[in-house]
């Protein structure tokens, strides 16, 4: 367990985790073959490069791919990124992005923000708050230059079986709207995890991913929109290889 408050990026990190991570769910510039749309990842952490600091290497493509140097202690988390961004007429604008947290274990407090090079404006800025205990993980962040507040809750229920529930509340200040999104997750064996979720927009998803050797993650995932007029469901299939 990290002795430090981490970076800005691992506020609510598990939340989102149990919520997001692995469905399937496209890049918005994508790879497409008939039926088909895929994309494919590669990333790469240098650690401990010098006391504190570390590298990572993070690809996504056609989508994105970036460099980023961390440097964490037990009260801050500074990070530094350059990247490529694609964008929808098929070129790549390079980004710049810059983050701090402050804190500790327990609680934290920082901010990020992303300036788009070629027309030197700032794209992203948010800044946000976390919370951890050994009960509950919770995080509140202000996204959209501060138009949109979303705010998450963790709680483990069985380690052993890697059992949790998540929930994201997302407020829209400008349309007045809110989403709420509750996710959980179990392994029935210890390689063998299932997921599920549903939202407020009627959007309910689900996952089965099969570990082998340790290694490598078979994930079958699925969605289907009650809300949508065509209700044909969608279906995904992801492989990757850890370390």
């Amino acid at each position: 367990m990290s002795i430090g408050p981490g970076i800005f990026s691992n506020l609510g990190d598990k939340a989102k985790d149990v919520l997001y991570k692995d469905y399937a769910e496209q890049s918005p510039i994508h790879f497409h073959y008939k039926f088909m749309d895929w994309n494919a990842g590669f990333s790469c952490k240098v650690v401990e490069i010098v006391p504190g600091v570390r590298t990572v290497l993070k690809c996504n493509l056609p989508d994105s791919g970036k460099v980023e140097l961390q440097y964490c202690n037990k009260f801050t988390g500074i990070t530094g990124r350059i990247g490529l961004l694609g964008n929808e007429g098929g070129q790549y604008d390079p980004v710049l992005n810059f983050s701090g947290l402050l804190g500790t274990r327990i609680v934290s407090l920082g901010a990020n923000v992303a300036l788009h090079i070629p027309s030197r404006s700032i794209t992203k800025l948010n800044a946000g708050f976390g919370f951890n205990s050994a009960f509950l993980e919770a995080s509140l962040t202000f996204h959209d230059s501060f138009d949109t507040l979303k705010a998450t809750l963790y709680h483990e229920v069985n380690p052993l079986t890697q059992t949790a529930i998540a929930t994201q509340v997302k407020h829209s200040l400008s349309l007045q709207e809110t989403g709420v999104t509750i996710g959980v997750q179990h392994a029935f064996f210890p390689q063998t995890l299932l997921k599920a979720r549903f939202d407020s927009a009627g959007k309910a998803g689900a996952l089965v991913q099969q570990g082998f050797w340790q290694r490598f993650f078979v994930t079958m995932a699925g969605e289907l929109d009650f809300g949508a007029e065509d209700k044909t469901p969608k279906f995904g299939v992801s492989m990757a290889l850890r370390p």
